[in-house]
């Protein structure tokens, strides 16, 4: 649905996205994540054909952003990090008037107007001005004009800014549901957001694509978290005597109830024969899983091993 090929693009000598290459196919919700000037914004309205790209070139639903430009605006629905509003329109008329801009048949229209309204949560505010309406609100009038025209592809510049945290949750909630059906590409600067709703991060640093990955394979593996129910002492031998088991290292929570973290030999999943011990011997399992490594840590260290400023003392120095 979104292919990007050594996309580059220039303002002035400034190189904001450099050789920029992904593919999103259909149904994936991929989250674009990166610092304050790391082409995230760039990229977005290169693909959404606000910006033309300096070298390199993209394809938005088959079609290619510089020749096709106005099938690919049919194909995406857009929200801008500042989403430009008539504040002298009320909000149902301004969905309207989007939504006839956007060639929505005369037919459906206001049923996907009020569908827009009560999904977004704006059904409350729809005959108020817009200019009338919090930071919050404009933001979700935002997103009902992105869906207006129930596009395949969504792309969305920070979706979540200005929201209160209720409406955070109902809003991804809401592109979770979006995301069953379309292609999404958000950013976000709230990594637990992006772990909440993408499937996929790509990971921009300085103009450049660091790192693309799937959320599902960012474990630490080898590394099991055990919780049992039983005699710490015995539980923690029957560990070490698990073939295959490097180390464990306990943690008691309680007086019946310990914490184990088990590093395996060879990165192996012992997770099944783990369980199997434990059950032989008739103790509760409260929690067995592989500790999952966060986004936050991932993107920390890409950021750290390229930033030429470090932490030293608690204060920041350069490096040079």
């Amino acid at each position: 649905m979104i292919e990007v090929h050594k996309l580059t693009k220039y303002f002035g000598p400034v190189l904001a996205a450099d050789h920029v290459s992904f593919k999103i196919d259909k149904g994936e919700i991929v989250g674009l994540l990166g610092l304050n000037g790391a082409g995230k914004t760039t990229t977005m309205r290169i693909l959404t054909t606000y910006l033309p790209a300096t070298t390199g070139t993209a394809k938005v639903a088959g079609f290619d952003v510089r020749k096709d430009s106005l099938e690919v605006r049919r194909n995406i629905g857009y929200l801008p990090e500042s989403v430009p509003l008539y504040p002298e329109m009320r909000v149902e008329e301004y969905l309207n008037y989007r939504a006839r801009l956007k060639g929505v048949p005369r037919k459906g229209r206001q049923d996907r107007i009020d569908f827009c309204l009560e999904r977004c949560r704006i059904r409350q505010v729809a005959r108020r001005l817009i200019g009338t309406l919090s930071k919050g609100y404009r933001q979700r009038v935002g997103l009902a004009d992105a869906m207006v025209h129930d596009p395949p592809i969504l792309i969305m510049d920070e979706p979540t800014v200005g929201l209160d945290p209720l409406q955070i949750r109902e809003t991804l909630a809401l592109i979770r549901e979006l995301g069953e059906k379309r292609t999404i590409l958000l950013s976000t600067h709230i990594l637990p957001e992006i772990e909440v709703v993408c499937g996929r991060v790509i990971i921009i640093h300085r103009g450049r694509v660091t790192s693309d990955i799937l959320l599902k394979d960012m474990t630490s593996t080898g590394t099991i978290l055990l919780e049992v129910n039983g005699p710490s002492d015995q539980v923690t031998n029957v560990l070490k005597t698990t073939d295959g088991v490097d180390y464990v290292t306990t943690e008691r929570h309680t007086d019946s109830v310990t914490r184990f973290e088990i590093r395996a030999k060879d990165n192996k999943d012992l997770r099944e024969p783990i369980a199997q011990r434990i059950a032989r011997n008739g103790w509760t399992i409260r929690q067995l899983d592989l500790r999952r490594r966060k986004v936050e840590e991932h993107f920390l260290e890409i950021v750290s091993a390229s930033d030429p400023l470090r932490e030293t003392d608690g204060q920041a120095v350069a490096a040079e």
